[in-house]
């Protein structure tokens, strides 16, 4: 197999990219510590807060966000101790669980959410014009689309 090495621009571009993201998800995490939520509570949180009736089965959750069955089963196994969310089982489905959010999780992700949104508009939106902010959405989608068309 011939490798394609990256050109010095390539290589560049790519850590400043994987930077980027690491740095991100780090900042995003450290604002969200007055709320006692991690960024992957968080993340689950507003996961379910958006499902109607505030509840996704295992499966579709770890879809959404790209995490392995045993990440998921984790984090909800930290979260559940904590009283954010639980499980039930899928009435239609013997194998399937839903994982739900309890009012606690409820009021959590509520009070974490203008945490969450200052932190991303001094991060990123604050700092774009409203042109480099399209760019970038249609630059992440673009490179989504491409990772979800693989599978």
């Amino acid at each position: 197999m011939d490798t394609r090495w990256l050109t010095p621009e390539e290589l560049a571009a790519w850590r400043s990219y994987t930077t980027l993201t690491e740095l991100l998800e780090v900042e995003l995490g450290r604002d969200l510590g007055p709320s006692g939520l991690s960024y992957p509570d968080y993340l689950v949180l507003v996961m379910l807060s958006e499902a109607e009736p505030h509840r996704l089965r295992m499966q579709e959750l770890g879809a959404a966000l790209s995490w392995s069955k045993s990440r998921l089963s984790h984090q909800l196994r930290r979260m559940e101790a904590r009283g954010l969310v639980g499980r039930e089982d899928c009435p239609s489905d013997a194998r399937g669980t839903y994982a739900t959010l309890t009012p606690a999780g409820l009021a959590a992700i509520r009070a974490a959410a203008p945490l969450h949104v200052a932190s991303v508009r001094r991060l990123v939106v604050d700092v774009l014009t409203g042109e480099e902010l399209a760019t970038l959405g249609a630059l992440s989608d673009k490179l989504r689309d491409r990772l979800d068309a693989r599978g």
